[in-house]
């Protein structure tokens, strides 16, 4: 496979958009908006709101309607002077507009595009045709004025520390983020099953990704070749995990991959399980449809719903130690401008 698509290096004063590809913004949600813009601001960025992202602008469950939402991110896609994108939310609104893409864009100006939720379907989908290294990370809203900011200082790093992390990533096309800090997950991070391997990360979450194998962005099956999988999962039930585990089984993925890391489950219950029968955890459900494959299993690591987000660039190489509960990232996410 060819190497992925890296964006070109941010830098001080560079503009960053902050968009909305999937939901609205919802009334009470903006100072958390405002304050994740602060964020960035505070990051060395200039700033711009898409007009999606004005509070009222709905239809039915997206900020707009898909013709709308598509016409505004590849609008974003083709300014020069836009040099990244971050979506605000996510939502339920990505794949009604994906068709839409202006992919030549992204392959003339390949540009940082940050998000997670229902935005890693724009992000798989743009890896699968153009191995863009879109940054499965927080997104403005939730994640930068959110989430960066509700934990206490003993149980997660302050915002400066995750600013400083996405910073990095962003800005530094020759040393690699190495070794991936622990956010203060509750619990922490857990071995599911021992083993240590490198690959290119390739993830998002569950439900979108498996979504995408029945499009036609669907991930080419040797892109997950060698892979790192990462995956995380919100507000389903555990027998939908199961079930969308076993999809992916069966189209082989698991026979490909070098090594799958589980994000911390939000809102994951075990709902249709006997009352009078032990619910299974989400690591047993896991290593039931694993089998005897042996792959490094690194659970409840800090990527989804759940808290905060470590920045995990699509394609990038990486490195997994399941026993030692370590996850890093081996190369640059960006090129040099």
């Amino acid at each position: 496979m060819p190497d992925a698509l890296r964006p070109r290096a941010l830098a001080p004063g560079d503009l960053v958009a902050v968009a909305s590809p999937a939901g609205p913004l919802e009334a009470d949600a903006v100072p958390l908006l405002e304050r994740g813009i602060a964020t960035l601001t505070a990051m060395g960025f200039r700033v711009r709101r898409t007009p999606l992202t004005e509070p009222g602008r709905r239809r039915w469950w997206a900020a707009a309607g898909p013709g709308a939402q598509a016409e505004e991110f590849n609008r974003l896609l083709r300014d020069p002077e836009v040099r990244a994108v971050v979506a605000h939310t996510g939502g339920q609104a990505t794949a009604g507009w994906l068709d839409r893409l202006d992919v030549d864009a992204v392959r003339a100006d390949p540009k940082p595009v940050l998000g997670c939720s229902d935005v890693s379907l724009l992000l798989l989908a743009l890896h699968a045709r153009t191995g863009l290294a879109g940054l499965h990370g927080d997104m403005a809203t939730y994640g930068l004025g959110g989430s960066w900011h509700a934990a206490a200082p003993t149980a997660a790093p302050a915002a400066g520390t995750l600013a400083g992390l996405y910073l990095r990533a962003l800005t530094d096309p020759v040393v690699p983020l190495g070794a991936l800090p622990e956010l203060g997950a509750p619990g922490g991070r857990e071995c599911w099953r021992p083993g240590r391997a490198s690959g290119p990360l390739l993830g998002g979450l569950l439900g979108r990704l498996v979504a995408l194998q029945a499009t036609p962005f669907a991930l080419p099956a040797e892109r997950f070749d060698g892979a790192v999988l990462f995956w995380e999962e919100v507000e389903r039930p555990l027998s939908a995990v199961w079930q969308d585990l076993h999809l992916l089984r069966m189209s082989g993925v698991f026979d490909r991959i070098a090594a799958l890391v589980v994000g911390v489950p939000h809102r994951v219950t075990a709902a249709g399980c006997a009352d009078d029968a032990p619910a299974p955890s989400l690591r047993e459900v896991v290593l039931d449809v694993l089998g005897d494959r042996p792959l490094p299993v690194l659970g409840q690591v800090e990527l989804g719903h759940a808290g905060p987000n470590l920045p995990l660039p699509l394609g990038v190489r990486a490195t997994v130690d399941a026993a030692a509960r370590t996850l890093s990232v081996d190369e640059p996410a960006v090129a040099p401008r």
